[in-house]
């Protein structure tokens, strides 16, 4: 399967969830991920959005609820649009924040650490991450397109916009 065999006019996911990449200097905050989908990769604090709730709005609530930090300040960076091919179809919104609270807590759904930027375990992550957090890290925003039959991405799409 290929992304030009997909109708993304049409497509609609079936599931919502957001990503936050918190940044402290050179360092950007991962966590063991525990359970759920992508359980046992590395990857950020996130979740899937609630009844009523805006991607921003979910995105402050499961960086709390993951790893105890308060965020604000958020930047939207960019959407995700990932079908699988046993028909899962998930949009994940991609958020950078700088300005955080709290301390670090580990939690029954992530272990979180904090990774120099230089040494982000890119083969322990989905295999899409390497194509678009480099650059969202840099302050390019984008959106990409992926297949995926379970942890094999089968293809890609990313357009990268200059952030406004």
């Amino acid at each position: 399967m290929k992304i030009k065999d997909i109708d993304w006019l049409s497509w609609k996911p079936g599931e919502e969830a957001v990503i936050s990449y918190i940044l402290d200097g050179d360092n950007v905050l991962l966590i063991h991920k525990k359970k759920g989908l992508g359980a046992g990769k590395i990857n950020a604090p996130g979740g899937h959005i609630e009844e009523g709730e805006t991607p921003l709005i979910a995105a402050v609530r499961e960086t709390e609820e993951e790893v105890g930090l308060i965020t604000d300040n958020l930047i939207f960076s960019g959407d995700l649009f990932f079908h699988f091919t046993d028909g899962l179809k998930l949009r994940g919104t991609v958020f950078i924040c700088r300005d955080f609270k709290g301390s670090l807590i580990e939690t029954d759904e992530a272990l979180p650490f904090w990774c120099p930027l230089e040494d982000i375990p890119w083969d322990r992550m989905w295999e899409d991450d390497r194509h678009w957090l480099p650059q969202a890290l840099r302050g390019k925003q984008f959106r990409g397109r992926f297949i995926f039959d379970g942890d094999d991405m089968l293809d890609k799409e990313i357009i990268f916009y200059e952030s406004s």
